[in-house]
């Protein structure tokens, strides 16, 4: 069955979402429909659906017209199997003493590694992005410090992989809060997938905003893996919640977004202690006086 794609860019989230729910009315009716904050720092949001027929262009011009977008670009994607296709293609990733990788590569773990399994058929990221990567390396560096941390909370877990990491070198049980619903439950599917089922509290929030969350405070230890902006906005919570003396790792920033974040976590009582650049990413290791 072939796919089509249909993609457009505009600059206001309002116009995007709303472009985007027009979509859904569409004949051929699109498979999905998704709305994202491009992470090249230029303020635009994609728009894009995926469609079983080829998809009205008369239609998408008339949207695109409508709310101001750039006109869509119509590509057919080949049949591909995409799991097959990524199990191929990612090899397992070494941060130090993590290893992360999928059940096809279970034979090459190392004996002496901490193992963290994710499946490349479970969405929201294998770990393989260099900002996941630069989280499990810096954690390895506060390890190689001697720091302990009682307290962990991992603020839009994904996969969970970092609370994941946490649970399996500190006596301590992290909480790993997602906004989305649907990363909850594979975030719970991964905990249980290694093992983990009563050590990694998986939950539903946006930011520190839930009960749990608040109740557990002040915490020795978060991690942050999203995006500048919402970085920016968490750093006031981020003070209440952290415990003096605590570590916030945060990555998700594009290289030359990391001065800003630095800059607002610094108006807020923390202090840099390192920076771990990978490939286009970097990753802020902070600590809070």
């Amino acid at each position: 069955m072939p796919t089509f794609t249909a993609l457009t860019t505009l600059s206001a989230e309002a116009r995007a979402k709303a472009l985007g729910d027009a979509m859904e009315a569409l004949e051929p009716e699109p498979t999905g429909v998704g709305v994202f904050e491009l992470e090249d720092g230029s303020g635009l949001w994609e728009v894009g659906a995926y469609f079983t027929e080829r998809p009205d262009t008369a239609g998408l011009a008339v949207l695109a017209a409508a709310f101001d977008a750039r006109p869509f670009a119509v590509s057919e994607l080949p049949e591909t199997d995409w799991v097959a296709k990524v199990r191929r293609e990612l090899s397992p990733v070494e941060a130090g003493r993590f290893f992360l990788y999928g059940s096809h590569d279970a034979d090459r773990v190392p004996a002496d590694a901490v193992p963290l399994l994710v499946d490349a058929a479970m969405a929201f990221g294998t770990g393989h992005h260099g900002t996941t990567q630069g989280c499990l390396f810096a954690l390895e560096d506060l390890l190689a410090e001697g720091f302990v941390s009682g307290r962990v909370a991992d603020i839009g877990c994904g996969t969970a992989v970092l609370a994941m990491a946490a649970a399996k070198v500190f006596d301590t049980v992290p909480i790993a809060s997602d906004i989305d619903s649907v990363a909850v439950e594979v975030a719970e599917a991964n905990v249980a997938l290694n093992g983990l089922s009563g050590r990694v509290r998986c939950i539903e929030a946006a930011g520190f905003d839930h009960p749990e969350i608040a109740a557990a405070a002040p915490f020795d230890l978060v991690f942050a893996n999203i995006l500048k902006g919402p970085l920016v906005a968490l750093a006031p919570d981020m003070e209440r919640h952290v415990a003096h003396g605590g570590r916030v790792i945060l990555s998700g920033i594009l290289n030359p977004q990391a001065d800003e974040v630095v800059s607002a976590y610094e108006g807020f009582g923390f202090d840099a202690a390192r920076r771990r650049v990978i490939g286009d990413w970097t990753t802020l290791t902070l600590s809070r006086g």
